[in-house]
């Protein structure tokens, strides 16, 4: 897992993991294994998938060479709405993208450490550990 600024703005992590250090073939079934993470916890709730591929594909929009799949995972940890501000930062998104041999999985780090924490846990769970 790798933290960097995006843009010069933004924190994300991203995490690369080659499709034979997983059991998961696909960008859905990597989706399908968050998504299991975010059911079994009833402080989050599912929003849904957005295909980020086939809408930029439809739009006839630019799609760098190498991606073969790409969608976002969207659910929201949301607790509490201490301000309005708070908004801006949620639903939270884990983008999944295939690039033929291995899957890059990013996501924009969270206000809080805990959640951010839960994020990182359930991408490094993709990958099989080799004892």
């Amino acid at each position: 897992m790798q933290s960097s600024i995006f843009m010069e703005h933004y924190p994300v992590f991203d995490f690369e993991i080659k499709k034979t250090d997983t059991t998961h073939a696909s960008v859905d079934a990597v989706i399908a294994a968050l998504k299991e993470k975010i059911d079994a916890n009833p402080d989050i709730a599912y929003i849904g998938v957005f295909d980020h591929f086939a809408h930029t594909t439809k739009l006839g929009g630019a799609i760098v060479d190498g991606i073969k799949d790409a969608k976002n995972l969207l659910f929201c940890f949301g607790k509490a709405i201490p301000n309005p501000k708070v908004l801006a930062l949620r639903p939270r998104s884990i983008g999944v993208v295939d690039m033929g041999d291995h899957f890059v999985i990013s996501f924009m780090e969270a206000p809080q450490e805990a959640v951010t924490k839960a994020m990182i846990a359930w991408c490094q769970g993709l990958e099989n550990y080799k004892a």
